[in-house]
């Protein structure tokens, strides 16, 4: 991070957009190739129906008008990117992210102490937001132990797109577009808001995705500052049921990159097959909500929903998944 950027039109569920007015120091280049370790779930791609057809969606995020896509079969990751998976890359290349060249990164603040002085500030349109140095993806609350071993089956948090962009070329992998993450979240299914079905629950009230519970927070959102400091917000990669193609977590626990610039107007002229997304954009697309969306005031975690942020962004929800190169 390099500071908040007030971007007026981001929901609390999502994640502030970086101040890129100050430059980051340059990464390392990825110059060796490793093994990507995360199981694979190989689909055979069709025409589906992309987009919001009940209209429940933010207008400024463009989820309308609903219409056709084909996407050719690739492989997607089973899961996001876990920390572990992350910490081979990292040992392998020396690879430092965008939140440890900058020095800093987004947290939600339940999770950090009030009274840190690593505490930088909130950001301008979403208060619960700060700005907490020495905040990465190892050490996701601000400074503290070392957290790799006991999240090592949690999604990796605090990469930005350029450092799932940088994953990708180590691992011979690439970020989904945007059509290929909704056809696969989608698991199968047809018109529905999730990619089991149209309610959040199973009959008997059992959770099939990880978003804002008051009670595991101790309140209705946005929660109190330093109320759960040092929990884990997210579930393992693997924690709940996978949707009708094998793949979970698409929906809730962290918001996921995808390749594609974000524009509100793109589904009006979006090609039928395999779309990249439009030429121009200053954000990337990031996708399926997070641990922090709450029905009273945001269901971007519906497989319709879009949001989006700067490639220099990174926060506690933010990772990634990827798909098998072109």
């Amino acid at each position: 991070m390099t500071g908040f950027a007030d971007r007026a039109q981001a929901a609390p569920c999502c994640s502030p957009a970086a101040d890129t007015s100050t430059a980051v120091p340059g990464a390392v280049p990825v110059t060796t190739t490793g093994t990507h370790r995360v199981a694979q779930r190989p689909l055979a791609g069709g025409r589906f129906d992309m987009g919001d057809p009940y209209a429940e969606g933010v207008a400024t995020d463009g989820e309308t008008p609903c219409h056709p896509v084909i996407v050719a079969a690739f492989a997607m990751d089973e899961t996001t990117v876990l920390t572990s998976d992350f910490a081979a890359f990292v040992d392998d290349t020396g690879y430092r992210t965008t939140a440890e060249r900058a020095g800093s990164s987004a947290v939600f603040h339940a999770l950090v102490d009030p009274a840190s002085v690593d505490v930088l500030g909130a950001a301008p349109t979403a208060p619960w937001w700060w700005e907490v140095r020495g905040a990465d993806w190892r050490h996701p609350f601000g400074p503290g132990p070392d957290r790799r071993a006991d999240l090592a089956d949690h999604p990796v948090v605090h990469v930005s797109h350029d450092d799932a962009l940088a994953y990708c070329r180590w691992a011979s992998r690439a970020l989904p577009t945007e059509a290929q993450w909704e056809y696969a979240a989608r698991g199968g299914l047809e018109g529905t808001r999730f990619g089991w079905g149209d309610d959040r629950t199973t009959p008997s009230g059992a959770e099939l995705c990880h978003t804002y519970d008051p009670g595991r927070w101790g309140s209705a959102f946005p929660a109190h500052p330093g109320s759960r400091i040092g929990m884990a917000p997210t579930l393992p990669g693997d924690a709940l049921p996978p949707n009708g193609f094998g793949l979970r977590q698409m929906s809730g626990n962290v918001w996921e990159w995808c390749s594609d610039r974000f524009d509100p107007r793109w589904y009006r002229r979006s090609p039928t097959a395999d779309p990249a997304g439009p030429d121009r954009g200053a954000t990337r697309v990031l996708r399926g909500g997070s641990y922090l969306c709450d029905d009273s005031y945001c269901r971007r975690y519906r497989v319709a929903a879009r949001s989006h942020t700067t490639p220099a962004s990174s926060a506690g929800n933010i990772g990634f998944r990827t798909v098998s190169r072109p």
